[in-house]
């Protein structure tokens, strides 16, 4: 009977095998991962990996689209909930793993040699009752932190939009017929004079456009560096 060959990617049996190498080597939080750290870090292993023209487990790479469907919800806005619940759930894996390691190698040091009996798993009666207390500054702050949440996921309010709805449109051909009449006394005016009476940001706009506009017509012309002039004299009369 041939004996099934297995291969091992360097010398990590699996993926939580790579994290937690990775998790120490550069010494992230395993209760608060760092995703666009770890996620880094683990393509480039896997991208090691194929340049020295090793086959890459697809476990390997089934934990690689893993990481970075985590990192692109914690992205997304809105979704908060769902992508603390995925760094926990992957949190909680690491742990158990790294748990299990441990046992693994205290029990190949251990001498099994003699008898070894086990206890059954006894039964635990599980109690429910919440027995803990916290002082009250915490939960008052976790109650204003819920309402925070729920208030992040509410739309705007009218009054965020108001000064955006009700801000007075200033019309560039409005604006055309002002300077032309600022023009109208000595034929020639100072370009910052044009902007001294404007006090919102759409008034100095139209009338920059206006001033661009009536150059381009070649009703006035820009002398020097702040000085515009009138081209034609029977454009103000």
């Amino acid at each position: 009977m041939d004996a099934k060959l297995t291969f091992k990617v360097q010398e990590y049996d699996a993926p939580l095998d790579l994290i937690l190498h990775l998790i120490s080597k550069h010494k992230l939080d395993i209760f608060d991962i760092d995703l666009t750290s770890l996620l880094q870090q683990y393509l480039a292993a896997i991208a090691l990996w194929r340049e020295k023209n090793l086959d890459v487990a697809s476990e390997f790479l089934e934990m690689a689209s893993r990481l970075v469907h985590m990192k692109t919800i914690s992205l997304l806005p809105r979704h908060e909930e769902e992508s603390e619940r995925l760094k926990q759930e992957l949190s909680g894996q690491l742990i158990e793993y790294r748990l299990c390691k441990i046992a693994a190698e205290q029990l190949g040091l251990s001498d099994l040699s003699g008898d070894i009996f086990v206890r059954k798993p006894a039964r635990v009666e599980i109690d429910e009752t919440y027995t803990m207390t916290h002082p009250a500054g915490i939960l008052f702050a976790a109650l204003t932190d819920a309402l925070g949440k729920n208030a992040r996921r509410m739309p705007p309010p009218r009054e965020a939009f108001e000064p955006l709805v009700t801000k007075p449109v200033v019309s560039v051909t409005s604006k055309i017929f002002t300077v032309l009449r600022l023009l109208r006394k000595d034929g020639k005016i100072k370009m910052d004079s044009l902007f001294t009476a404007e006090t919102g940001k759409s008034g100095m706009v139209a009338t920059f456009l206006a001033v661009l506009e009536l150059v381009k017509s070649k009703k006035i012309i820009i002398m020097g560096k702040n000085t515009v002039a009138i081209m034609n004299p029977k454009d103000i009369s």
